[in-house]
């Protein structure tokens, strides 16, 4: 295993820096004193930022890998930026940096994606993907694909928020849901949260990293700046390196190994109860099939629509008074019997309309 290897695999691995370059004195203080931590394994700073509209600072470009460069050569910490086509990949490879990402404007475009696997064939670099800026898990499953084609197996992802129409706690929606979807499906893949993008301040910082770490992610991506509040780019969402060294200190760093067999066995007796709750819920959904599907034949035979929405309605206002009686969020339970919902117009659409189950 060599050094960025080694230094890849530590859990938490903290990558920290400014969202973007601005100068060299900039860069080479917030490198320095992110190194006296004794927190960020690897140094972050954007050299080209895509904005989404025009006349908002676009980064310093190509100039400033050379500073990247003279901070890695000070500090011995790896370097890492943010790439966007294939022009970019090969200048931040000819300034030796050493770790690269696909920002969620380009997750999002499976032709840019491309184009960035194809200048990184057979380049052994480790690369990390963030979430599309739209809510779709199959582009961001899609472009890990692309880079693990270029036979590349140092893929990381990054789950940086969503972008959400409207009013929201966060800068991005985190979608928490769709994060663990792409987990679920991509395994053992390093995974690591960007709490700077999903919140977009600094007072939300520390509980998301506390949600990621308690859902077992392996690492934070978090902006830090020498002066925060005359940054060029995001500056409400930036710390300084002694407010990061503070976020951090307060974090509880969990592990999924068991510690004991006697913790062991009080988790595997929860376990089982939890295997049997779901079978018989399993069993009970079935059944619920079965007559919905009975329905269905009624319907059909007195020309009745599916869709009954005073029914619905009555179903889901029962139910959410029930389900918060027990301790059962409303918004659970609308997202849950929607499924259900959904399952059972296309049992019933089946039946009507002589369809295989």
């Amino acid at each position: 295993m060599n050094n960025i290897d080694h230094i890849l695999a530590k859990r938490p691995l903290i990558i920290s820096g400014p969202c973007s370059a601005e100068t060299k004195e900039q860069v080479l203080q917030t490198a320095i004193d992110l190194k006296e931590t004794g927190k960020v394994d690897v140094f972050r700073a954007g050299i080209w930022k895509p904005r989404t509209r025009p006349g908002s600072f676009e980064g310093v470009g190509t100039v400033g890998l050379a500073w990247l460069q003279e901070a890695k050569a000070l500090t011995g910490l790896p370097m890492a930026v943010e790439i966007a086509n294939a022009k970019q990949a090969e200048e931040a490879l000819k300034h030796d940096i050493d770790v690269l990402w696909i920002g969620a404007r380009t997750t999002v475009n499976p032709f840019s994606v491309q184009e960035v696997a194809d200048a990184l064939q057979n380049v052994k670099v480790p690369i990390y993907i963030k979430n599309p800026i739209n809510a779709d898990v199959e582009l961001w499953l899609g472009a890990y694909e692309r880079i693990l084609k270029t036979g590349n197996e140092q893929i990381g992802l990054i789950h940086r928020g969503f972008s959400h129409y409207g009013n929201t706690t966060y800068r991005n929606a985190p979608m928490w849901h769709l994060a663990l979807e792409m987990k679920r499906r991509c395994g053992d893949v390093p995974f690591i949260i960007d709490p700077s993008h999903i919140c977009g301040n600094r007072h939300m910082l520390q509980e998301t990293i506390q949600k990621a770490m308690d859902l077992r992610y392996d690492g934070v991506m978090i902006e830090a700046h020498i002066d925060p509040d005359h940054a060029w780019s995001d500056a409400k969402q930036q710390v300084t390196p002694d407010g990061l060294v503070n976020i951090l200190s307060q974090i509880v760093w969990r592990k999924e190994d068991i510690p004991t067999e006697e913790l062991h066995a009080i988790l595997l007796k929860y376990r089982t109860q939890i295997n049997q709750l779901d079978n018989e819920i399993i069993e009970l959904l079935a059944n619920r099939m079965q007559l919905v599907e009975e329905i269905g034949k009624y319907k059909k035979e007195n020309d009745v629509t599916i869709l009954q929405v005073n029914r619905w309605k009555e179903i889901l206002d029962r139910l959410c008074s029930k389900g918060e009686s027990l301790g059962l969020s409303k918004e659970f339970i609308i997202q849950y019997f929607d499924a259900i919902h959904l399952e059972s117009i296309k049992h019933q659409d089946m039946v009507m309309n002589d369809k295989k189950i």
